[in-house]
């Protein structure tokens, strides 16, 4: 465990940056409102901040003590503590390079946007005229302007992931220049990346901050937010909800990654890392409520004015079925007229009755969105409704794109810093190195900007990083406490900082998290088995929505091969340093035999 000369942040402001702009991604604003929608509101809260500390901050705070120590990317360090576990650091640059493959492209999505944002009127604002000029677009007509927008001016997307078509020129060019951004952001490594955090950590929360005053006082906004804090204490009793609190701290802090000990390996050798994984971990649990608060006044503002929509709709239907004046019916009458009506001319009402929509905010705020659905469709339905909202959409959209790419520091040097620990890697220059991975992950990624793209870049969202990240700092944990052995490791800590961990830190790591993780584990492939075939989204053009397919044959292949690319890792790597280690035995015994 040599403290070898290795560049390093400038200051620890910089290290603490680095971490947050990683941490605080897009999960924070698609995934986490989404877990609050679907688990009761403001009782998910009380599972999330258990989880927060039984398993979040103490896992973080060891992958920071491994990374400072070894001074090594996860493959040294995993080597460092046994050579038969270096398998275990390259599961983590193997699960990294799936995640960039993909991860860039959602940054691909908000350049696109963004650029999109500079008209008079907003592109998914309203749908195209067809090509006789006789009307809208019919796919168009059965979505919506903005499904329209995503779906087929975005992607292009085709029918199913059997059906390929061509690359999408302006997705690709949207894509080379988030790969071209992010190889400026690193070009120097830690040089160029601890300059660039100081804005991509910080300009998030001022648009965040922006959005939450605009947000509040937008018409209907007190009802998403009220919907928020309102707690439905029942959900607390479904495991379910448990198993998500704790899976969406371990993703959001991204652990498993090799991110965290990539970035910890540069810093000073006594950095105070223990008080750095506090602050990280809170400021990200803190902005994900904090985005929640914000999300939720948008869904409060939307589905006060779908409801309104729908008030007005059937308003209008009643005057003219049954012939009253104008001003007789009004918004705050129309379900009271509905009942009085139906009572008064039952035949009549009969023929307009399956025209009549349920009108009925409380459903429209339980309609839960997560991940593109989020944020490229019902935040651009909500902006588009708003004043000035072309201003709103560059903010969101830039917002968007600094939270991708902060992130994107963080996955591209998981992947970079471990490689350049090696000799090869370590006799190109920075630039050269750090380019020739940027080119290489770019050329793969142009696949999701075929037609089927959207499909593959689901695959990879769902089954490239989940199940053999839970893998991988399940061995992680077991690894530090049973193998390294706690004792050991509370040397290390006590070298670094002055002082050894509490017994806090010693039980969350000898017990607790083990038994999350493997509890987490056990339920994720119970889940994955009962699930049957595995589904995802198709847009039928023809419906004007997505429908659930099963994928084919090489889908399902793809995915076992996706899961288990990983995840080999950890055995084959042990499993070829034995057999190395058994050969050279022998040699060594016939050398001394022929002596």
């Amino acid at each position: 465990m040599e403290k070898d000369a290795r560049p390093s942040w400038d200051s620890p402001v910089q290290f603490l940056l680095a971490c947050v702009s990683y941490a605080v991604g897009l999960g924070n604003v698609w995934r986490f409102p989404y877990l609050c929608q679907m688990h009761g509101g403001g009782g998910f809260l009380i599972p999330y901040l258990i989880m927060l500390f039984l398993e979040g901050i103490p896992l973080f705070y060891m992958e920071l003590a491994i990374g400072q120590k070894m001074r090594q990317g996860s493959i040294g360090a995993w080597t460092a503590i046994s050579p038969y576990l270096g398998g275990l650091g390259l599961a983590s640059v193997v699960t990294s390079l799936y995640l960039c493959l993909y991860y860039n492209i959602i940054n691909a999505w908000s350049f696109w946007y963004l650029f999109h944002s500079f008209q008079s009127v907003l592109p998914w604002a309203e749908c195209p005229i067809n090509s006789n000029m006789t009307g809208p677009i019919e796919e168009c007509e059965k979505a919506s302007p903005t499904q329209y927008f995503f779906y087929r001016e975005t992607l292009d997307i085709s029918s199913s992931i059997e059906e390929n078509g061509g690359i999408h020129h302006g997705q690709a060019l949207c894509l080379l220049l988030a790969w071209v951004m992010t190889y400026l952001f690193i070009i120097r490594g830690v040089k160029s990346t601890g300059k660039v955090v100081y804005f991509t950590a910080t300009f998030p929360y001022v648009v965040l901050v922006v959005y939450l005053i605009r947000g509040m006082t937008l018409h209907g906004a007190v009802n998403g937010v009220k919907y928020m804090f309102t707690p439905k204490m029942e959900e607390l009793a479904n495991p379910n909800t448990w198993v998500n609190a704790a899976t969406q701290i371990f993703f959001s802090l991204g652990l498993g990654f090799g991110s965290l000990i990539a970035f910890a390996s540069y810093n000073n050798y006594h950095n105070n890392f223990e008080r750095q994984a506090i602050i990280v971990s809170l400021i990200n649990s803190g902005t994900s409520i904090f985005a929640s608060i914000v999300t939720f006044a948008i869904y409060g503002f939307k589905a006060t004015v779908n409801y309104e929509n729908c008030l007005e709709r059937t308003r209008i239907l009643l005057l003219n079925a049954f012939n009253m004046a104008e001003d007789s019916i009004t918004m705050d009458n129309v379900l009271e007229w509905i009942d009085k009506l139906n009572a008064t001319y039952p035949e009549q009402f009969t023929e307009i009755a399956s025209k009549l929509e349920n009108c009925d905010l409380q459903s429209e705020l339980d309609n839960a969105v997560e991940g593109t659905g989020l944020a490229f469709i019902l935040y651009s339905e909500a902006i588009k409704n708003m004043p000035l909202s072309q201003l709103w959409s560059v903010l969101y959209f830039f917002m968007l794109l600094l939270l991708g790419m902060g992130s994107m520091l963080g996955n591209v040097t998981a992947i970079i810093t471990p490689l350049q620990d090696f000799k090869f890697a370590s006799r190109c220059s920075s630039e050269l190195f750090n380019g020739l991975v940027c080119l290489f992950c770019l050329l793969l990624g142009l696949g999701f900007t075929t037609t089927s793209g959207n499909y593959w870049f689901a695959i990879f969202n769902e089954y490239g990083a989940t199940f053999s990240l839970l893998f991988i700092v399940l061995i992680e944990v077991i690894t530090v406490s049973y193998i390294y052995g706690i004792k050991r490791f509370e040397k290390d800590i006590e070298d670094m900082l002055g002082h050894p961990p509490n017994w806090y830190w010693k039980i969350m790591w000898a017990a607790t998290s083990p038994i999350l993780l493997i509890v987490i584990f056990i339920f994720y492939i119970v889940n994955y088995i009962q699930g049957g075939t595995p589904t995802y989204q198709a847009w039928n053009k023809e419906l004007g929505k997505s429908v659930v397919t099963e994928y084919p044959v090489f889908g399902q292949v793809f995915i076992g091969l996706l899961i288990v690319s990983a995840v080999s890792c950890v055995p084959l790597t042990a499993l070829y340093v034995f057999c190395r280690k058994r050969t050279h035995g022998r040699r060594q015994t016939v050398s001394k035999v022929s002596a």
